[in-house]
């Protein structure tokens, strides 16, 4: 599907320290395309490098999150006879690219979820550092069903839930509502149909009042640590923290902590 030049496919909006990023394919059900893929990681890029933003929010227009790939888009590749391998995997690299461009950004990134989350729109909720769905949102990997595995949604799925879950939503395809989602350790936060939006957005506009530095050394830590070994992981925390104390942000905040508590 191709969209009129003059409609954006991704929206961005500023306000009290909070970057909203909004998917704008609602005709296509937001589907990822490429040149979607590539508005998403020419935004991170430049969120990375904006220090007035200190939390980012990343929702949808229309019904539905996202429905993953644009199918009808990488079908056409496979007329593509003498490059269309080469253009799978290319398309592949570079949402393999904005996926790990989330973890990677300073700021914590918040999904606001309504309607359904498939294949990779159900990977870039997982990818998010939290998520928060409407009470009707759903979540699925339903690629077995059209003989296209869910691999690189599996990623970011497998870093989220247990084992057996994420195993569990690749091979089934079943949806998973909202609730399960949560349970299951997909999003952080449920709440009321149509309300994922605002509710991301008070969440981020919390982490933002929250000294950025110390966000910003506390996310990163907490992505290096997890891939770790337990004693490699302690020890890497354990410097991150010793480094964290002298930052003027920890003084300030223990000084009035203690101050406070009359000691």
């Amino acid at each position: 599907m191709i969209e009129p030049a003059a409609v954006p496919l991704l929206l961005r909006e500023d306000r009290d320290g909070v970057a909203t990023l909004t998917l704008n394919r609602p005709s296509a059900r937001n589907a990822l395309s490429f040149a979607l893929l590539e508005a998403l990681r020419d935004a991170f890029a430049a969120l990375a490098e904006d220090e007035s933003v200190r939390a980012v929010v990343l929702a949808a227009s229309g019904p539905a999150f996202c429905a993953g790939h644009d199918l009808k888009e990488m079908t056409g590749y496979r007329g593509e006879a003498d490059r269309g391998a080469g253009k799978f995997a290319e398309l592949f690299d570079l949402c393999s690219a904005v996926m790990m461009a989330i973890p990677a950004l300073p700021q914590p990134v918040i999904a606001a979820v309504e309607g359904v989350a498939t294949a990779a729109g159900c990977q870039l909720v997982a990818a998010c550092d939290l998520a928060v769905a409407g009470g009707q949102a759903r979540f699925a990997t339903p690629g077995v069903q059209i003989g296209l595995f869910c691999s690189t949604p599996m990623v970011a799925l497998s870093r989220n839930l247990s084992r057996k879950a994420a195993m569990r939503m690749l091979l089934t395809a079943e949806m998973i509502e909202a609730e399960d989602a949560r349970t299951l350790g997909l999003v952080s936060h449920v709440a009321e149909p149509g309300s994922a939006l605002s509710t991301a957005q008070d969440l981020a506009r919390g982490i933002a009042a929250r000294s950025p530095d110390t966000v910003r050394v506390g996310k990163r830590a907490f992505y290096a640590q997890i891939e770790m070994p337990l004693a490699d992981a302690y020890a890497h925390a354990g410097r991150v923290m010793a480094e964290n104390m002298l930052a003027r942000a920890a003084e300030e905040g223990i000084g009035a902590f203690l101050a406070r508590k009359g000691r």
